[in-house]
């Protein structure tokens, strides 16, 4: 099921699978997570991986109900929503190739963001939200695998920059506020609090 979906729609939608997802989480002895990718396709192919896919304009498609377990991250899927930019063909460490994410479309993941911790109850923090790359190396403190992110194998690194003026390069520093991770969570915060 491939549906267009609004800011309000997401927010009905997580606050509907709310009780479903803090179930399956908890079954593991954790709360909800929010993983962040960038699907490594075009700008137009939607990946059924992920909860919601957003396109080049910044139109977000859902391809199923969020309480969906969804294959998005590995040993991380239960209990989590996976949100993607549909971008990043061909993206090097060095040059995120010729569809990198688009400014839409980085308003509109920190948009969904907010939706969907807002309809989970859950802090925009990067305990709860995380990029593939910091989820790779395990920077929530969980250890479901050995780390294959940035800062060792480098097998997943979605979202480690933007290729924009807040985030214009590749960095292993996760305390850096120019990740991609620390940027997108910033503006989410930023919509939290202006009311979005």
């Amino acid at each position: 099921m491939l549906k267009v979906v609004t800011i309000e729609d997401l927010r009905e939608m997580a606050a509907e699978a709310r009780e479903s997802i803090w179930a399956q989480a908890q079954a593991y002895g954790r709360e909800p997570k929010i993983y962040l990718h960038w699907s490594a396709g075009h700008y137009d192919s939607v990946f059924q991986d992920y909860h919601i896919n957003i396109l080049e304009d910044g139109k977000m498609v859902c391809t199923g109900d969020l309480n969906e377990i969804k294959a998005h991250t590995w040993r991380r899927n239960t209990g989590a929503v996976g949100i993607s930019l549909c971008c990043a063909y061909k993206a090097t460490s060095e040059d995120l190739g010729p569809e990198p994410p688009t400014a839409a479309q980085i308003e509109a993941m920190a948009q969904a963001i907010v939706a969907v911790a807002d309809g989970l109850w859950l802090t925009i923090d990067r305990d709860h939200v995380m990029t593939h790359g910091e989820a790779a190396d395990n920077l929530d403190g969980l250890y479901p695998h050995e780390p294959y992110g940035p800062q060792t194998t480098v097998e997943r690194w979605d979202l480690q920059y933007l290729g924009t003026d807040e985030s214009p390069q590749y960095t292993v520093n996760y305390d850096s506020p120019a990740t991609g991770g620390n940027v997108l969570r910033g503006k989410a915060n930023w919509y939290r609090n202006e009311g979005m």
